[in-house]
C-alpha cells in the first residue's frame, strides 16, 4: 500500500473535523444554510448526525483499511471536493465551507485538490485490497510505523492548516487587495 500515509491523513482528517462539527453545529449549518433548503436548526441536527459519522467513518478506516471503509472515505471526499466547488461557484473564493466547524473556513481550488488527493488515496487503499487491521499494516513497516504514523500526523496538522488557517489569509488578502509581486 503504496498511499498509507496520505490514507491516514484522510482519516484522520475525517475524525477531526467530524468532532470538530458534532461539536460545533451551528457555523458549520450556517455555511451550509445558503445551500440547502432546510431550517437552521433541521440543518444543525443533519450537521451533527452527518459529523458523528463521518468521525466514525474516519475512525473506523482508520483501524480496518478494508476496501468497503476505504471506498467511503475515498466517495466522502470526492462529495467534499464536489461541496467545495459548489460553494466557490455559489459565493466565489471567500464562501466557506464549514469544513472544521467554523464559518469563516474559505472554499478554495486547495481545498478541492486536497479532498481529491486523499480520495485517490483512499481508492488506491480500497484497490489493494487488504483483509488486516491498521496495527498489522503498521508492523510491515519500519521501526513497526512510528516513523509512518509521525509524518501521517504531520501531514493531516499541515492539510488542516492548509484549508483552514492558509484559506483566510489568501481570503483576508484578497479583502484588502494586497498582492506579492517582485520589484526589481
Amino acid at each position: 500500500m503504496e498511499l498509507i500515509g496520505l490514507y491516514l491523513i484522510a482519516c484522520a482528517l475525517l475524525v477531526g473535523a467530524g468532532v470538530a462539527k458534532a461539536v460545533r453545529p451551528r457555523d458549520t449549518a450556517r455555511a451550509l444554510a445558503g445551500m440547502v433548503p432546510m431550517r437552521l436548526a433541521t440543518t444543525v441536527t443533519v450537521v451533527r448526525v452527518g459529523a458523528v459519522v463521518e468521525a466514525l467513518l474516519g475512525l473506523v478506516a482508520m483501524v480496518l483499511p478494508r476496501p468497503i471503509p476505504s471506498v467511503l472515505v475515498a466517495l466522502s471526499y470526492l462529495l467534499f471536493a464536489g461541496f467545495v466547488l459548489y460553494a466557490r461557484s455559489k459565493g466565489g473564493a471567500l464562501a466557506s465551507c464549514g469544513c472544521f466547524g467554523t464559518p469563516d473556513t474559505p472554499a478554495t481550488m486547495l481545498h478541492a485538490a486536497i479532498d481529491i488527493a486523499l480520495a485517490a488515496s483512499a481508492l488506491s487503499v480500497a484497490l489493494a485490497g487488504t483483509g488486516g487491521t491498521m496495527a498489522s499494516v503498521l508492523s510491515r513497516q519500519p521501526w513497526y510505523g512510528l516513523p509512518l504514523i509521525g509524518a501521517s500526523g504531520l501531514g493531516a496538522w499541515l492539510c488542516v492548516l492548509a484549508l483552514s488557517v492558509l484559506a483566510e489569509l489568501q481570503a483576508a488578502r484578497r479583502l484588502v487587495g494586497v498582492t506579492f509581486e517582485r520589484t526589481e
